[in-house]
């Protein structure tokens, strides 16, 4: 087991990997960086999942992993894992079925950068990562702890900070979410 505090990268774009990496606790960032050095955010990883599967067929990284909260995660040598998924069907099936589960978010995020006003991205992120942790069990009574900067948010559905900032305040004065005093990032 090795632990990863935030923003301590866990790959980096053109890394080749000889590890998988399985998120135990915490949660992870994919994000490329633009020629001119923006970020963008392209998918967020919740505890459970193997965040770099990609691994397993392509030779090298096309973007960075980084811890978004200090995390703890289990590296499992890619030789072992092929060995495994090749003797036995049915766990490379799974692995499958979640490679066509991450396109599926990643066509979604496509569409929400694409088409959606900044409060429905915004609201979209935050409703992906409800789901998403009620389905894993990591949610705390129906509280979400979105450990996300309002940066982190923006880099993520393209806008500022400022405008995720106005952004956040118009769905809390709705009534749709709640921050908490001591955090930045939303709980819904």
């Amino acid at each position: 087991m090795r632990s990863f505090e935030p923003g301590s990268y866990m790959n980096r774009d053109n890394d080749h990997s000889t590890q998988c990496i399985v998120l135990i606790s915490g949660f992870a960032f994919r994000h490329k960086i633009s020629k001119d050095g923006k970020r963008q955010i392209v998918s967020i990883h919740l505890a459970g999942e193997v965040i770099n599967l990609q691994s397993l067929f392509l030779e090298a990284m096309d973007h960075n992993l980084q811890a978004l909260a200090r995390c703890s995660v289990v590296l499992i040598p890619i030789s072992a894992l092929r060995s495994l998924i090749f003797a036995r069907p049915p766990i490379y099936a799974a692995f499958i079925i979640r490679s066509m589960v991450e396109a599926s978010i990643y066509r979604e995020w496509i569409l929400n950068n694409g088409w959606r006003d900044a409060r429905a991205r915004i609201a979209h992120i935050l409703c992906e990562f409800a789901v998403r942790s009620d389905a894993l069990g990591i949610n705390h009574g129906g509280i979400y702890n979105l450990p996300m900067t309002q940066e982190q948010i923006g880099d993520a559905v393209g806008l500022t900070a400022v405008h995720v900032n106005r952004t956040l305040k118009s769905l809390s004065n709705d009534g749709l979410i709640t921050q908490s005093a001591d955090c930045s990032a939303p709980t819904a």
